[in-house]
């Protein structure tokens, strides 16, 4: 900078010989001025106008397609079709699931292989006999209407839902049969509280169906199944219970704890699933891939049951009862 140049650009030096400029020149500079900051003031307005106008074009554009693309997408049912039959593509028999609604879950591939040999004529003839004296062995029991509701045919959002039972999620008690009536007995106002199963299994193969099958039982809170869900209630999580039926096996007195593995589960308690599964894969015309546990849907982490589920006495005894030759 010229030694002689003060701030501003403008001479330091005093006297006549001081450069000066117009009064009529400074007037039109600060009119100036006015006036382009007027017009900077009215584009921001046009641009951020502008702005808003094309995210929300953006907004409807993404739902349209999202609406649009719903429909090419495969049920749940056509997905647990295909995890139930041996010519799946990708590793390990997993599945590729589309974006949904719900957050990423794990692919399923069922323990259940498919079978149309019988096998032991003793088993079914077994099962057959147990089945013709239920009343023996099954019975019902009322719990409060605050731990069960009806199957929603529309989302917290008003979207339309599929209600129908189209999975069924085995769970463990933890704890006695008796506590877990006790509990499904008591009323639960808030919606965080309220839990029931559909039907429990005791140890010693004694079956209490506590809520009706085409009625919604809350036995699963955060979960999800091959990218599955329904949002009925707008302050909670998502969950599968609109579209499941929970069914809970008795745990062993050595399993009344948060180890990982116990005992098992009694040979009983196996007949008597088997036959409660077979009827509700026949009613609603489900494959044996729809049977799943609640540690699989969880998705928050935290659930484990039912621990030392033995598959193979299950598939022993669907495959008798002829649940596991569907194609």
């Amino acid at each position: 900078m010229d030694p002689g140049l003060g701030v501003g650009g403008q001479s330091s030096a005093t006297g006549p010989e001081r450069t000066m400029v117009s009064v009529p020149l400074i007037r039109r500079l600060a009119d100036a001025t006015r006036c382009w900051k007027h017009r900077r003031s009215i584009l921001a307005v046009v641009v951020l106008s502008s702005s808003c106008l094309l995210v929300v074009a953006g907004w409807i554009f993404a739902d349209r397609r999202l609406d649009e693309g719903a429909g090419d997408q495969p049920s749940l049912l056509d997905l647990l079709d295909r995890v139930g039959k041996p010519s799946l593509t990708g590793p390990e028999g997993s599945l590729s699931i589309p974006a949904t609604r719900a957050p990423r879950s794990r692919s399923w591939t069922s323990p259940l292989a498919h079978q149309c040999e019988r096998g032991k004529p003793t088993v079914l003839q077994r099962l057959e006999a147990l089945k013709s004296r239920s009343s023996t062995w099954r019975r019902s029991v009322a719990i409060h209407p605050t731990n069960f509701g009806e199957r929603l045919l529309r989302d917290a959002k008003g979207r339309q839902l599929d209600a129908s039972p189209r999975v069924v999620v085995l769970h463990e008690t933890v704890y006695g049969m008796t506590s877990a009536i006790n509990t499904f007995q008591t009323p639960h106002p808030r919606d965080e509280d309220q839990v029931s199963y559909h039907s429990l299994i005791g140890l010693d193969g004694q079956v209490v169906d506590l809520v009706k099958p085409l009625k919604r039982a809350y036995g699963a809170g955060f979960s999800a199944l091959l990218g599955e869900w329904a949002v009925t209630n707008g302050a909670l999580k998502g969950s599968v219970n609109n579209f499941a039926l929970h069914l809970s096996l008795e745990t062993p007195v050595d399993g009344e704890n948060m180890q990982s593995r116990h005992s098992g589960y009694t040979a009983r308690q196996y007949d008597s699933l088997a036959l409660v599964l077979s009827g509700w894969l026949n009613s609603f015309d489900l494959p044996a891939a729809s049977i799943t546990t609640h540690r699989h849907v969880d998705l928050g982490g935290e659930r484990s049951d039912p621990r030392s589920f033995d598959w193979s006495q299950l598939q022993l005894r669907l495959a008798a009862l002829g649940d596991l030759c569907v194609s």
